[in-house]
């Protein structure tokens, strides 16, 4: 079964920005391989170092021995994590020839998935080098027909006879104070002397400024084969959004004269984040009838910049700011949370992409992985997180692709008749929970069956709400459900009863026990989900606008807790629109604060409009004014950067200490120091998952622990 696979470069050694002209040949038993495949990667060993590609060991993973033996596991791939490594279509573009800046450093210089043997069994590609002076791997991977397998690769070094290495941090905030340190390296037989120069532009308010620094120019003698670092201190302007560096080094005397090949121009971006970023302190929504007048202010200690971020909406179903701002600005990426971004901002870009990977997330039963599963675990499926992707995709009228929705339906359906087990932590029994979500999604696709309920004791009152709520649609979609009418009244009377709507604002008499946050379900999930019920329930009509009332009263700074409240949330809010604002908005609205003022047309505007206004010099209410058929949205949010002058804590207390490990001189923090961060986090009640965000320092890396 085993391929001959042979990965020839022209040449071992290239500079950089030339192109490696590979031949490739597979051949069995000396005999040429004509019409067989090949897969095509090259990749930065440098990156290979942190984890080496198993998967191009195609024979080993299909043709796998089974022996007696030991497992061992370990955690290195959560340490390292699901990176994507390298930028692709990057054009070179620049660089005037012989002597480019250096600013092109892929780790991935090449990837064909496909590539075709001729006759002979070869295939000649070409690999454009970047500017990384490294060794890059070229591996083929060949297969013929489905029994025959086999990979090779080869190793190119790129170089220059000098050579400049950037040591800065990749990441800064405003006011940082840090060495732009830069590596010089004479890889010669001979000695030179150098002269390095170094300049650096911050992007500001759409301009470049230039960085005042110390000494421009540094000149440095270096032995044959020796290295040399040398270092730049800086500061971090306020305001900037990136730094771009351009390093540049020549040897200068007579010996050796000068050449392209001992110069060296590097370019670098680092990113730059504020030290204290913009936040949202108020949130307001509320309908616009006539006029209104809103007192606002920035918080006390404000640093220069924000505003007052007014919209003026047709209805509730539209792009609320404080919704779209939680998933514009939401970092996470698990399928849950690519999925509820796509679907909550109606990105089809981004839905398409994830149709096209959804694929990759199933295990070998159908159900959905939060991450890609791997091949020595194939059933680590969620169906809760199944159930959830076919209910958002279906509730949005969206649709996975039919191979991948036909595999998580026989996936939920094989869970809920027992034909596949899966077995989570969990602070208390949950499987009849699961298996009632399992039902509500099936149901939505007409796979829900009667039967199917045998395994579930049905106990509505001692249900979270959440599974009443599945309970509920489940009863509404399938027909021949024993006792079916008296049990759709007894899930909505024991819903009613555990409604407390007052103040603006919708509470359940269960929520201390409703929050099941290992099932993504909780309180604000819940009253979006009852909104969505209630849109579509005729008994419920009257009681939709309260509910909706409610429902945005629960959130704070614009959004709910979680990420699956803010896409039901948004889903219902469309849903009530559709049903319950039917007159449309028209004539024209106007908003004032000091002596900014906005004017909207809704027949030349009818999506609405959004406007940042900024702080007024004098202190002065906002005021808005609404004259024309229907009842706009008016939303306001308050944005300010405001540093924290005392610990403030909002259900969370933290305590963070620094414990020196290694260093080198007791007064100040020196590089090359080691250092230990303790948290210690106390929640006042039972509280939900949170995410830790513990900035470190520009340059340091995390050592583990």
């Amino acid at each position: 079964h085993r391929l001959e696979v042979r990965v020839t470069p022209e040449r071992p050694q290239y500079g950089v920005r030339e192109t490696v002209r590979t031949r490739v040949s597979v051949t069995q038993g000396g005999r040429p391989m004509a019409g067989a495949e090949i897969a095509f990667a090259a990749v930065d060993e440098g990156l290979l170092a942190l984890q080496p590609n198993r998967s191009w060991d195609l024979l080993a993973a299909m043709m796998q021995p089974r022996p007696w033996g030991v497992e061992t596991a370990t955690a290195q791939g959560e340490i390292i994590g699901r990176r994507h490594y390298g930028r692709k279509t990057l054009p070179p573009g620049g660089g005037g020839g012989r002597n480019p800046t250096r600013e092109l450093f892929d780790t991935l210089l090449l990837w064909r998935g496909t590539v075709a043997l001729d006759a002979r069994g070869e295939a000649v590609i070409d690999v454009p080098l970047n500017d990384s002076l490294t060794s890059f791997r070229l591996v083929a991977i060949a297969d013929a027909g489905v029994d025959r397998f086999g990979s090779g690769s080869a190793t190119v070094r790129v170089t220059q006879d000098l050579q400049l290495f950037s040591g800065l941090p990749p990441l800064v905030r405003e006011g940082d104070r840090f060495d732009a340190g830069f590596t010089l390296r004479n890889t010669t037989a001979l000695p030179v002397e150098v002269k390095v120069t170094l300049a650096g532009k911050a992007r500001m308010g759409g301009q470049d400024v230039a960085l005042a620094l110390p000494a421009a120019a540094q000149t440095v003698k270096l032995a044959a084969g020796a290295a040399s670092e040398l270092q730049w201190k800086v500061a971090v302007p306020a305001g900037a959004e990136r730094i771009e560096w351009d390093a540049a080094a020549e040897s200068t005397g007579p010996s050796p004269a000068p050449s392209p090949a001992r110069r060296d121009r590097l370019r670098v971006t680092q990113a730059v984040l504020p030290a204290v970023p913009v936040r949202v302190w108020q949130a307001s929504l509320q309908r616009l009838d006539g006029a209104l007048s809103l007192p606002v202010a920035p918080p006390a200690g404000a640093l220069p910049g924000g505003g007052v971020q007014a919209s003026m909406l047709p209805t509730l179903g539209g792009a609320l700011p404080g919704l779209r701002r939680f998933f514009e600005t939401y970092p996470y990426s698990c399928l849950e949370q690519k999925a509820s971004k796509a679907i909550a901002l109606h990105d089809a870009a981004l839905w398409a992409t994830l149709s096209g990977e959804v694929a990759t997330y199933l295990d070998r039963d159908g159900l959905a992985s939060f991450f890609p599963p791997r091949v020595e675990d194939p059933a680590r499926g969620s169906d809760r997180l199944t159930a959830h992707l076919i209910s958002a995709a279906h509730e949005a009228g969206l649709a996975w692709p039919d191979a991948a929705r036909e595999a998580m339906l026989q996936g939920l359906a094989a869970f809920v008749e027992g034909r596949v087990m899966r077995s989570f932590a969990a602070p208390r029994t949950d499987l009849d929970v699961r298996k009632l979500a399992a039902l509500e999604a099936l149901s939505r696709h007409g796979r829900a069956q009667p039967r199917m309920l045998g395994s579930i004791t049905l106990a509505p009152a001692a249900w979270p709400t959440s599974a009443l709520l599945d309970w509920w649609a489940v009863l509404r979609r399938v027909e021949g459900i024993p006792d079916r009418a008296a049990r759709l009244d007894e899930v909505q009377r024991v819903l009613r009863s555990r409604l407390i709507l007052g103040g603006g604002s919708l509470r359940f008499s269960t929520e201390d026990s409703d929050d099941w946050w290992w099932l993504m379900d909780g309180p604000d999930g819940n009253a979006a989900r009852l909104l969505l019920a209630a849109s579509e329930a005729p008994g419920w009509k009257d009681d939709a606008p309260l509910l909706a009332t409610g429902l945005l009263g629960r959130q704070q700074r614009g959004a709910w807790a979680t990420t699956t409240a803010n896409l039901w949330g948004v889903l219902a809010l469309e849903k009530f629109a559709q049903r319950f604002e039917r007159v449309a908005v028209g004539g024209r609205s106007s908003l004032q604060l000091g002596q900014t003022q906005r004017t909207i047309d809704w027949a030349q505007a009818p999506a609405g409009m959004s406007s940042m206004l900024p702080w007024p010099v004098n202190p002065s209410p906002l005021t808005a004014s609404h004259s024309g058929p229907g009842q706009p949205w008016l939303a306001v949010q308050t944005l300010a950067a405001v540093p924290l002058q005392a610990p403030l804590a909002a259900g969370y207390r933290i305590t963070r200490t620094l414990a020196a490990v290694q260093r080198q001189r007791p007064e100040v923090w020196t590089r090359g120091d080691v250092l230990r961060v303790r948290i210690e986090v106390e929640a006042a009640t039972d509280m939900t998952w949170v995410v830790v965000s513990d900035p470190l320092p520009a340059g340091a890396a995390l050592l583990g622990g």
